[in-house]
């Protein structure tokens, strides 16, 4: 019998453990296995500094519920403090990769499971798909769940991990990799980005070469770090050409069709309205697009749109849309990848990677008139 099938007292009263039961605990870890890392606190040690028993002790570290918030938050607490860390190879993790999304409602998605389902295909592993409801972070509620799950490695897009769950997921050997960090994962945090902001001076240079000099630009959430490098990327390739930034031809967007639809109609609305704008994503030039329709301008003779991503919707549209090509595939396979190297011990040379941008010309742009 493993520590975690012994019974224990209701969630609510804390336990004292005897030194038999302390004794049992230093020489296993939850479910059985054996203890932390070398020089780290072992379980023995965390139940008598937690003033509960080794069963607890294991009950927390394997994302089981039947635990009182406090006693979990104390248990938690003192892993943290002491290091404690699961000892690789004790136990196989389940054939699993948690697949993280701060919301999951557009095409930009697909193309991010099929690049990680592409890599777990291959390696025999299972998917499986969170959405933390828009937050930059998941909840508790997601992090219990890994726990308890115990998967092989998570995959974080467009999200992160505050200290306590990086700790919680650190303690319990769970590799994971931020894609497409929201902000700034950490020197420390495994990420698999694009260069955003060379994607943003290709867009913009693009128009300038076309003789355009009134660019409007629809950016992300003012908070996204990949949404500030696409503005930035915009603003030095206006600086670099010796056009005066305008503040006037600037919106911020959320990412959504809604938002370039919006942002579209006041932009064009201007009394010296734009001659191209780059939207700053393909669901925002969809907007736009909209916009542009409901006041009878033409795409693009009266307005030239380029995006960024390179869904395949970009290439339906009427008429097809010149874009910045994100490797979204390609990076979701080399965060997949990343993440098995992790849970298998290897140590990656470094730990940001940058996938490259590039330029994708159709028919949504072209020399004013």
């Amino acid at each position: 019998m493993s520590a975690a099938d012994v019974p224990s007292r209701t969630a609510d009263q804390p336990d004292t453990p005897s030194n038999g039961a302390a004794g049992a605990a230093g020489r296993a870890s939850a479910g059985g296995n054996a203890g932390g890392s070398a020089g780290a606190a072992t379980l023995a040690e965390i139940a008598r500094a937690a003033g509960v028993s080794a069963p607890t002790v294991s009950k927390v570290l394997n994302g089981r519920g039947d635990v009182a918030p406090a006693t979990r938050s104390r248990v938690e607490e003192l892993l943290r403090l002491h290091g404690y860390q699961r000892r690789r190879g004790n136990a196989q993790p389940a054939p699993l990769l948690d697949l993280v999304f701060h919301e999951l409602e557009s095409a930009w998605a697909m193309e991010v499971i099929r690049g990680v389902e592409n890599v777990a295909r291959v390696e025999g592993l299972s998917v499986v798909l969170s959405e933390s409801a828009g937050r930059l972070s998941p909840g508790q509620t997601w992090v219990d769940g890994v726990l308890a799950r115990r998967p092989t490695g998570v995959i974080l897009v467009l999200s992160g991990l505050d200290p306590a769950q990086r700790a919680q997921l650190t303690s319990r050997d769970i590799p994971f990799v931020v894609m497409d960090p929201a902000g700034d994962p950490g020197e420390d945090v495994p990420a698999i980005g694009a260069t955003n902001w060379q994607g943003g001076v290709a867009a913009t240079r693009h128009l300038l070469e076309l003789g355009h000099r009134r660019i409007g630009v629809i950016g992300g959430p003012a908070g996204m770090m990949c949404s500030r490098a696409r503005i930035d990327g915009y603003r030095a390739a206006l600086e670099t050409a010796g056009v005066a930034f305008d503040p006037a031809l600037v919106r911020a967007g959320d990412f959504h069709h809604e938002a370039g639809y919006t942002a579209g109609l006041e932009l064009l609305r201007l009394p010296e309205r734009p001659t191209a704008v780059f939207t700053g994503n393909d669901l925002q030039a969809l907007g736009l697009y909209e916009a542009a329709r409901e006041l009878g301008l033409s795409i693009p003779g009266d307005v030239s749109v380029i995006g960024f991503d390179d869904l395949p919707l970009s290439r339906w549209i009427s008429p097809p849309l010149t874009t910045v090509r994100q490797p979204l595939t390609e990076m979701a396979e080399a965060a997949a990848r990343l993440v098995l190297d992790l849970s298998r011990g290897k140590q990656p040379s470094t730990l940001r990677v940058d996938l490259a941008t590039r330029l994708v010309e159709r028919s949504s742009t072209r020399s004013p008139a």
